[in-house]
């Protein structure tokens, strides 16, 4: 066993559940919401699709219906899928930063890269951190 798994007699413990932090910063709220839409009215869409095929191949009669609503269906998926992309322009439009040269918006964001990039290189100087035991002999005793 090697010390990660727990196994070793001095070895640090790994918790269940690690937070890691995200790779990309979420979509904003209506932009999620129209994917989501998006999404789901595609899928519906392919499963009709899907349906009025195996239909024509068995001749059955439900097979017309079935593939006027699947051409109905792609119109309208179609539609979905731009409504993603319309509102995300909508949102960056209206949210985003301007794109001037004396834009405020753009004058914070570079101060807060300058400001990551100095904590940044503050905690490579200062070398590892220790992370504080909460089963720890003072752990009685209100120390955290």
């Amino acid at each position: 066993m090697s010390s990660d798994e727990g196994g070793g007699a001095g070895g640090s413990r790994r918790g269940l559940w690690v937070e890691e932090p995200a790779r990309r910063r979420r979509m904003p709220d209506p932009v999620r919401a129209s994917a989501v839409r998006s999404v789901l009215v595609v899928a519906v869409t392919l499963t009709q699709a899907t349906i009025a095929f195996f239909l024509s191949l068995t001749g059955s009669w439900l097979a017309f219906p079935m593939v006027l609503g699947a051409v109905a269906a792609t119109v309208v998926a179609t539609w979905a899928v731009l409504d993603v992309w319309i509102t995300r322009q909508t949102w960056n439009q209206r949210h985003g930063v301007v794109s001037e040269p004396s834009s405020t918006a753009r004058l914070r964001r570079r101060e807060a890269r300058r400001a990551a990039k100095a904590t940044r290189v503050a905690s490579r100087r200062a070398g590892p951190v220790r992370i504080a035991r909460e089963d720890g002999p003072l752990a009685g005793f209100g120390r955290r």
